[in-house]
């Protein structure tokens, strides 16, 4: 018996034959006559609309397609998620809210009583595969409208209007034998492509040198030990693409996940510290809300922010959000329990130092995961196509959202990723040459608490969650980008204050810009003593803040306090002796200067 029969007495096996009582005229091209007033399917016909069908879709997969499966049979779920699971597709259901495609790009808002969920454009699909079409020919409506490839099961009794929308028909009885066939099929189709992708992949990158540099720095990230990492210079990222069109996919698939929970108590501030003021009555959370309406408004993509809170920082964030009403935002409070995890896990490192690992990704991870979980608002973001989280753990006003990173990580299937600070301590001879990439002890990169992560990566966290899993542990293959300073503008203590308050930074429409006319691509080094340690004291000690363009270094140690109109250059150290004061008088000019009384201020002292 040939191949050929074989499908044919398939097909018979699962009824598919077997049509309707009543069969439209257009479909008889497709039957062989009736039989007790029951349409009979042309197997042969059948089997050539099934052939057709799969070539399409496999067509699709060799492009990277987006595909979107849709059924209303409760009877064909465990089949359709079976098959989703097998070929590495999301099961998007997206689809069942009224005008999914043609409203997508219009935000849509559903209140209730205790939240808001905010559903925006989705990612619109290259082929929607429908198993009962006859149920939702509103599916049918938008796609046809929107030109998009359909492949559906036909009936016999399936109008003329909805059966030319349909671009890959294939006349069979929904069974669910059929059905279960028809899935077996495209799960087989998308298999065999992928391996042929794949392999083709694999070919090309022995022919191009670019692919081949990238395979060879997948596998070293592969290789790399557990207290090790591989760390890739900022410089050696591809740069983005000119086209903003590209740009606008690209950022379309990206989420920005702050986190507030720390308090401004170290600085001597009450509330919590994104609430913090830093220039032109702007806070850090104001200058980062700003940051990424600036990108969406550029480049026309839509950015959400979320944004966990604790219940300690939870109204003060609230009361900053005051003045950013209609924006993509959105909040959700750690649980009390999780909170209490956190604050045990804190206790417990400050008797035992933490592990080089923990450094680089927070232990609470998972628990911030589990928060967002359960607030209902992952499910909207993977329903819009959303591919990728940025982490940010602390208060870095500096442009963190970077389509340039956002691509390398795309385009090499990176799931995780850490920024950390340019350091050439620990480095190890590699085959590498420096300025490519380098293996590094954990114990000698410092992390700048700015993470990116992969929607699969926080799924299968989430999956692991039952099983004792800690975040440190589920991160065993590291993988960091050596970002410039310019990446990174943190407010830790009242010296980064001085900083960004000082006229080394303005700020242009919301956002930091770094002043022009330094020279030096980094900042200057501040230290100041404890009586400048609390946000009032520091206000106080300086009517003004100076300017430190040309500024190197400053050391200020004892009771000091700054005129107005002040000016720092070079290397600056002042240091008061105890039971002594020194001011800096208005206008004062202090360039290379060492001051350890009033007395030296009239007189310079070379360092």
């Amino acid at each position: 018996m040939s191949i050929h029969s074989v499908v044919i007495q398939k097909l018979l096996s699962t009824n598919a034959h077997l049509g309707r009582r009543v069969a439209e005229h257009h479909f008889k091209i497709y039957s062989i006559g009736s039989r007790n007033g029951m349409t009979i399917i042309d197997s042969e016909k059948q089997l050539i609309c099934l052939r057709n069908a799969c070539s399409f879709i496999g067509e699709l997969v060799r492009q990277r397609a987006r595909f979107i499966f849709v059924n209303t049979n409760t009877l064909f779920d465990e089949i359709i998620d079976q098959m989703t699971q097998t070929i590495g597709c999301r099961n998007d259901t997206s689809w069942r809210l009224g005008g999914f495609l043609t409203n997508s790009s219009s935000p849509r808002k559903f209140r209730g009583r205790n939240k808001k969920l905010n559903l925006t454009a989705i990612q619109p699909p290259d082929c929607v595969v429908i198993f009962d079409t006859d149920r939702k020919s509103s599916v049918i409506q938008e796609a046809a409208k929107l030109q998009i490839p359909i492949v559906g099961l036909v009936d016999s009794s399936m109008p003329l209007d909805i059966y030319k929308k349909i671009t890959y028909p294939v006349p069979a009885k929904d069974s669910v034998q059929f059905v279960y066939l028809f899935c077996n099929l495209i799960t087989k189709t998308f298999l065999y492509e992928q391996r042929r992708l794949n392999a083709a992949m694999g070919a090309s990158a022995i022919a191009k040198p670019e692919i081949r540099e990238e395979v060879e720095q997948l596998d070293k990230i592969k290789t790399v030990g557990k207290d090790k990492i591989y760390v890739l210079p900022y410089e050696r990222l591809e740069p983005a693409s000119e086209d903003a069109t590209e740009t606008k996919q690209l950022l379309d698939k990206l989420v920005v996940l702050k986190f507030n929970g720390n308090l401004g108590s170290d600085m001597g501030f009450s509330g919590p510290k994104s609430a913090l003021e830093v220039c032109n009555g702007l806070t850090c959370l104001d200058l980062v809300v700003n940051h990424i309406e600036s990108i969406n408004s550029k480049y026309g993509c839509n950015i959400p922010l979320l944004m966990m809170n604790t219940p300690s920082t939870h109204d003060g964030i609230m009361k900053v959000l005051e003045k950013h009403p209609n924006k993509n935002i959105h909040t959700f409070t750690q649980s009390q329990r999780q909170q209490e995890n956190i604050e045990d896990m804190l206790e417990s490192r400050t008797l035992n130092k933490s592990s080089a690992q923990e450094k680089l990704y927070p232990s609470n991870l998972l628990d911030v995961f589990l928060s967002l979980n359960s607030s209902g608002k992952l499910e909207p973001l993977i329903s819009q196509g959303k591919e990728y989280f940025l982490l940010l753990q602390s208060e870095n006003l500096a442009e963190v959202v970077d389509p340039k990173i956002l691509n390398h990580l795309i385009k090499n299937s990176i799931e995780h990723c850490v920024e950390v600070m340019p350091t050439t301590s620990g480095t190890e001879e590699t085959s590498l040459p420096p300025q490519e990439g380098r293996i590094q002890s954990k114990e000698h990169v410092k992390s700048i608490n700015t993470m990116w992560m992969s929607m699969s990566c926080v799924e299968r966290l989430l999956q692991r969650s039952d099983l004792g899993f800690t975040s440190s542990k589920f991160f065993d293959r590291a993988f960091a980008i050596d970002t410039p300073w310019s990446r990174y503008l943190p407010v830790e203590r009242t010296s980064d204050l001085l900083i960004l308050q000082s006229d080394l930074y303005t700020s242009v429409e919301g956002t930091l810009v770094r002043n022009a006319a330094r020279a030096n691509p980094k900042d200057p080094s501040i230290e100041l003593g404890p009586e400048f340690g609390n946000v009032d004291d520091f206000r106080s000690r300086f009517k003004s803040i100076p300017s430190i363009i040309e500024l190197d270094s400053l050391k200020v140690t004892g009771d000091v306090w700054f005129g107005t109109g002040t000016t720092l250059k070079g290397k600056v150290s002042i240091a008061a002796r105890p039971g002594m004061k020194i001011v800096i008088p208005d206008g004062m000019e202090l360039k290379n200067r060492i001051i350890t009384s009033q007395s030296d201020i009239g007189g310079p002292s070379s360092l």
